[in-house]
């Protein structure tokens, strides 16, 4: 399982008053690094829609917050493929301080839509064009 890793800087904006992040905070970092590793896979999630008519949208997701970060923190959020169906992926993520203290787990099911009829679409099969997990 390769993992792609995204790097986030804490500011005031991402914390409450005690200078702590805000727990929904982490949920927008998450989002960013799967968007990143999309955008390193080559994909291009506008070009995707506008071709398709197909788009990524969470299905289920399971978090276990086990520390805090706060202002000012580098933090790594990191995205790996844990399986791939024919229309969701499973992806196991990480929210990390940069000495390596994991304050976040999280897996994240991201289904494929088609977003006339909102219902499941198969991933294209040349989307991704490397092996992923399968069940």
């Amino acid at each position: 399982m390769t993992t792609f890793t995204w790097p986030v800087r804490i500011y005031w904006e991402d914390t409450d008053a005690g200078g702590v992040v805000y727990h929904s905070n982490y949920l927008r970092f998450m989002e960013r690094a799967r968007t990143e590793w999309l955008r390193a896979q080559g994909i291009d999630q506008v070009g995707l829609r506008e071709r398709t008519g197909l788009a990524f949208v969470v299905r289920d997701m399971q978090l276990d917050f086990l520390r805090p970060a706060r202002l000012d923190d580098e933090l790594a959020v990191s995205v790996a493929v844990k399986e791939r169906r024919s229309a969701s992926m499973l992806f196991a993520q990480e929210i990390a301080r940069g000495d390596g203290t994991v304050l976040v787990r999280a897996t994240v099911r991201v289904a494929c839509v088609d977003l006339v009829t909102m219902r499941p679409a198969q991933i294209p099969g040349d989307l991704f064009p490397q092996h992923f997990p399968t069940p």
